[in-house]
């Protein structure tokens, strides 16, 4: 691929995102939704500008950074304030990781045609919502607290998890693991091996940043910042594939807990960051749909992911919320939301495209089943949040226009600070 053929891939991908961005401003609709159809509109199923692929192998690379950085940013936000809250979250995590993967693995072998050792693949893909796509459409449509917090922390557990069990199953599928026992100690290996690497850094960075001088020095606190968590990912993924993303969670939760590290300044210019890398990941990851996976699918596909959303998420959040203090319509939402989002897609491509050079059948209708469930959910998902959170009294009562002005307002201050 050419130098100019490669910066007008990245121009037009930029471009679509920040348009869709500015569309979602002007119109109040979910920017996530704008997003994935600005993605559809430049990639494979539209005008044919935009082929993912042509960026080879750092395609998994530019992924896994930027999905880094904004698993950090929810790290650093990570607030469950309230034995309440963490045993919320705790539960529904766990109860859908028994729950949801049993269940999907059903639905994809019955309904999609997927075979057994596919299925259970796409199971474990789409086993996370999505942080990269809950976090900015709960902002949008300013959900009461605790909800946000709960779906939030959610997405930040399980997105890691899944993508570790993912992988674990393809190897398995592949051959390259050989029984259940030597899945489960990967999966502990990853994990673990992640959240410690994590916590480590974490607190390495916590204390340069506690010994560096306030304001003046807050550009050389985010340069900082990406230098410790770029090297990380790539450490982490150089030791433990897939253990980047758990290592980014742990690690931006120590470096927002710990006191003295200006962790708000320092929040709002990553947060400004993890935005753009979304506006970025988002179409170009949407660009590598293509209709001719989905098609085959049918009404078989569209009734899997239909299951998932209507039956399996409430089952497992009604389970997960009994004898907990939140009232029905509260149930009612957090069993309704749940968005798949830039993981998920990212992992789907990468994993086809091994099914396929192993000569697995039924890589094409994975990516296409796993990229029909991020259509269909945030599609739907997204665009019924907002009046359904209004219908059932969710929304947060306080008047959303100044605070954003405010946040925007500091954050150029930071900008203007550090230059």
């Amino acid at each position: 691929m050419t130098p100019e053929r490669l910066g007008l891939l990245w121009g037009v991908t930029v471009f679509a995102g920040a348009g869709a961005r500015l569309l979602a401003f002007l119109t109040g609709l979910p920017g996530v939704v704008l997003l994935l159809l600005s993605g559809l509109l430049i990639g494979r199923s539209g005008l044919g500008l935009v082929e993912p692929l042509d960026l080879g192998q750092g395609l998994e690379t530019i992924v896994g950074l930027l999905v880094s950085l904004v698993l950090f940013d929810g790290g650093l936000n990570l607030r469950l304030p309230g034995d309440t809250l963490k045993a919320t979250v705790l539960r529904i995590s766990v109860i859908r990781v028994v729950v949801s993967l049993a269940a999907g693995v059903l639905a994809a072998h019955w309904l999609a045609g997927l075979g057994w050792s596919v299925a259970a693949v796409y199971s474990a893909i789409v086993l996370a919502t999505g942080p990269t796509v809950v976090t900015p459409l709960i902002q949008q449509i300013r959900l009461a607290a605790p909800l946000g917090e709960v779906l939030e922390a959610e997405g930040l557990l399980l997105e890691p998890v899944g993508a570790v069990l993912a992988l674990l199953l393809l190897e398995l599928v592949l051959g390259d693991l050989h029984g259940w026992r030597e899945l489960a100690f990967g999966l502990l290996a990853r994990l673990g091996g992640g959240v410690g690497i994590g916590l480590l850094v974490g607190f390495l960075l916590s204390e340069c940043l506690r010994r560096l001088k306030p304001d003046p020095s807050v550009g050389i606190r985010l340069q900082l910042t990406l230098g410790f968590l770029f090297l990380l990912y790539g450490f982490c993924e150089w030791l433990l594939p897939e253990a980047g993303l758990p290592a980014s969670v742990a690690a931006g939760f120590v470096v927002g807990k710990r006191p003295a590290t200006q962790a708000n300044q320092l929040d709002q210019l990553i947060r400004e960051l993890a935005q753009l890398a979304i506006t970025m990941l988002f179409p170009l990851l949407a660009a590598d749909v293509s209709w001719g996976e989905l098609s085959p699918l049918g009404w078989g596909g569209i009734t899997c992911v239909l299951v998932l959303m209507l039956i399996v998420r409430p089952v497992a959040v009604s389970l997960a919320t009994i004898g907990l203090p939140l009232d029905l319509s509260q149930r009612l939402f957090l069993g309704w939301l749940a968005p798949r989002g830039i993981v998920t897609a990212a992992i789907a491509s990468l994993f086809s495209i091994r099914l396929e050079q192993a000569g697995v059948l039924g890589a094409g209708r994975l990516q296409g089943l796993v990229f029909l469930t991020i259509l269909m959910t945030v599609g739907l998902q997204g665009l019924t949040a907002q009046p359904l959170a209004k219908t059932l009294g969710l929304l947060d009562k306080e008047e959303p226009v100044q605070s954003d002005l405010d946040a925007t307002t500091e954050s150029i201050n930071i900008l203007s600070d550090s230059s």
